[in-house]
């Protein structure tokens, strides 16, 4: 038997990276998931992947009306959640001086806004007892040169979880904070031309206690950690799975 045996589980974001990594573990350890993705195929092709146990709901985190049907259809289906992970996140460099309102609103209404209306809206489903788990990052507590606004919208995140385990105590749903540090995914490939990755991902692995980047797998292990019962007495925190960088 699986440690998530019979629960059932939404992850946004889950048709690459982190988000996908995370689903086919949900699935492995018996759960039936739902996870969701803006683009149709790529939603389409993970869901394919995966295999079963899983439902792919198109939407975008940041439009209300796209969570109003995701939970719509997990109501419909299910009945219920018992693990729901706001993995849903964007993030694009741009250094002080060159910050554009554009890349503002895209970042803290996917980041920010989504992680909130993700949880708030899912509040009818969640059992008591659920896990709330909520995607951040190292940047939480780090500074990056030209990733001002992303962090920024991390480290509210990261406050999210420390109100929401009060405000949801009386429900005994707990709310933890998982932080990848540099993770091979393609938002870590989509950060600079494609003729600098590799540069810019030896430079990385120059400054990890662990002198390598992040499997995704390896975050979604530790998301079935802070899903399951193994982490029971665990709430408010933030779990870094960054190869030591953020803690030196």
């Amino acid at each position: 038997m699986g440690k998530l045996t019979g629960k059932i589980a939404v992850i946004t974001g889950g048709t690459s990276g982190i988000g996908f990594a995370t689903a086919q573990r949900f699935v492995a350890e018996g759960a039936y998931v739902f996870i969701t993705g803006r683009r149709q195929a790529a939603l389409d092709a993970a869901v394919q992947r995966i295999g079963s146990h899983v439902t792919g709901v198109q939407g975008d985190v940041a439009n209300l009306a796209d969570l109003d049907r995701l939970y719509a259809t997990v109501q419909q289906q299910k009945g219920r959640i018992d693990i729901l992970f706001a993995n849903a996140g964007a993030g694009s460099l741009a250094p002080l001086g060159s910050i554009s309102e554009a890349q503002y609103d895209r970042e803290f209404d996917t980041n920010v806004k989504g992680t909130l209306f993700t949880v708030q809206k899912a509040l009818p489903l969640l059992v008591d007892g659920a896990s709330i788990i909520l995607g951040a990052s190292t940047g939480t507590i780090t500074g990056n040169p030209a990733f001002s606004v992303y962090c920024a919208t991390k480290a509210a995140i990261r406050n999210f979880a420390r109100s929401w385990i009060l405000d949801l105590k009386d429900q005994r749903i707990r709310v933890n904070v998982l932080s990848p540090g540099p993770t091979d995914t393609p938002m870590l490939h989509g950060m600079v031309p494609a003729d600098h990755v590799a540069g810019m991902i030896t430079h990385m692995e120059s400054q990890l206690p662990l002198g390598r980047v992040g499997d995704p797998d390896e975050v979604g292990k530790a998301a079935v950690f802070l899903a399951s019962d193994d982490s029971s007495y665990v709430t408010g925190i933030e779990l870094f799975v960054d190869g030591g960088v953020a803690q030196i």
